[in-house]
């Protein structure tokens, strides 16, 4: 077999070899586990009745499509999903869109409930997580292990933070993404030394460490972890009987193993992907409501570094089958418009107008509504002269005619759920 070579973008943006792909019989063994137990509770009434990897995004997709579709392409031959809070949907979502298609010619993808052996066990942190699913890891005995979340926005070719891994000797590599020093609050960040090893880790301080030559920028931790299968293990052992831990890898076990094992940060930006010449380096976490709401605006945006459409690095998730949207004149003649925005299949535009938005699978938008700056998930009628602004619109609700959302911040936070940013959200309608 041929080696491959691949090309990443430092972090001024020149393009350079990275690396050549080992022929497969070269290439360490590696098991993913991808932790998609969240509550997700600032994403609250989103996540009130799906875990938070559940949540729809982008139209068409989940949040869990992204972590999955970068492991998929990257060639990484068992996923282990490790599921606990509300998690019907997310389980039907993966068993419809990603365990049948792959299951005969593609990777093993394995849901694992938390209640799938005791109803009465329950995942405490995302280190216990993985020590109460060591027995999969000891049997099926990988040299690597990719412990990865499921709630972020982004694309990666997973194999070049796995060679990064190789060639520094780390027992551990954290994925990091270079931020602005003013823009690091929110996060937990890491400080390394000259050569990219991990001395200490800050959990969302106002004037985090920056990067050494780069006093502008902080390394802002993914939540994406590789380890040395032995280190994994024996780190969980320590972890598990300690009442003082929250069994947590980013809060606990990664701060304390840092001084005594080789903890190395790999550089997000300078990950590419294959078929394209544009930049790669958008991530978002999608935490919040405000969050949320400016990763869909996003998609909007002909800047955005979030490539949906490149064939060599699918972003995959269920295949709808319905018609493609349409915009049709209504019964008197006004033809529907959509200005710079995604729309799902099965939508209808009957003399609507919709700009700046993301609209879901089968929507209605009637004669005369107005939709601007919104998201709406999919499933909703939006009834005549409705008018719907920077809001989001969860499954199974109907707008009546005339109705004024994100018109009003006392009506609205009377009727749905307003935002602290301003956004307004209609949650979901169980009954529609």
């Amino acid at each position: 077999m041929q080696r491959q070579t691949f090309y990443y973008r430092d972090y001024q943006g020149e393009r350079a070899p990275a690396f050549e792909a080992p022929a497969s019989h070269d290439y360490p063994h590696v098991l993913a586990m991808v932790l998609a137990g969240g509550r997700g509770e600032r994403l609250y009434p989103l996540t009130g009745h799906r875990a938070k990897p559940a949540v729809p995004f982008g139209g068409s997709y989940r949040l869990i499509d992204f972590v999955l579709s970068n492991m998929v392409n990257s060639a990484i031959p068992e996923i282990h999903i490790l599921t606990q809070y509300k998690d019907h949907s997310l389980l039907r979502h993966l068993q419809q869109g990603w365990i049948r298609p792959y299951f005969s010619d593609g990777p093993l993808i394995m849901p694992m409930p938390a209640h799938m052996f005791d109803k009465d066990i329950c995942y405490l942190g995302t280190a216990d997580a993985i020590y109460k699913n060591r027995v999969f890891i000891k049997s099926a005995q990988p040299d690597l292990v990719l412990v990865f979340g499921s709630d972020h926005i982004y694309s990666m070719d997973v194999r070049q933070l796995i060679h990064y891994h190789l060639e520094k000797g780390a027992e551990v590599t954290v994925a990091t993404i270079p931020m602005p020093l003013d823009q690091c609050a929110q996060f937990g960040t890491v400080v390394v030394d000259d050569d990219w090893r991990i001395r200490q880790f800050e959990e969302k301080v106002p004037f985090p460490t920056p990067i050494p030559d780069r006093p502008d920028q902080a390394l802002v931790s993914m939540g994406n972890y590789l380890f040395n299968t032995d280190c994994l293990l024996e780190v969980l052992e320590e972890d598990a009987p300690d009442n003082n831990s929250s069994h947590d890898f980013g809060r606990d076990i990664l701060p304390t193993i840092c001084d005594e094992r080789r903890v190395c940060a790999y550089d997000f930006r300078t990950n590419v992907i294959s078929d394209t010449e544009l930049p790669t380096d958008y991530w978002r976490d999608v935490g919040t409501i405000e969050s949320y709401y400016r990763a869909h605006m996003d998609l909007n945006n002909p800047l955005c570094h979030l490539n949906f459409h490149n064939p060599g690095w699918p972003l995959r998730s269920i295949t709808y089958h319905g018609l493609p949207a349409r915009m049709i004149e209504d019964l008197n003649g006004r033809t529907g418009c959509v200005e710079n925005s995604i729309v799902g299949n099965a939508t209808i535009v009957s003399g609507g107008y919709v700009r700046d938005s993301v609209i879901g699978n089968n929507v209605y938008i009637s004669s005369g509504a107005v939709i601007e700056e919104s998201v709406i998930l999919g499933d909703v009628i939006v009834g005549q002269g409705a008018r719907i602004h920077r809001a989001i619109i969860d499954h199974g609700n109907v707008i009546e005619a005339g109705e004024g959302i994100g018109c009003d911040p006392d009506y609205d936070a009377a009727r749905y759920c307003l935002d602290e940013s301003g956004i307004v959200v209609v949650p979901h309608n169980p009954l529609c």
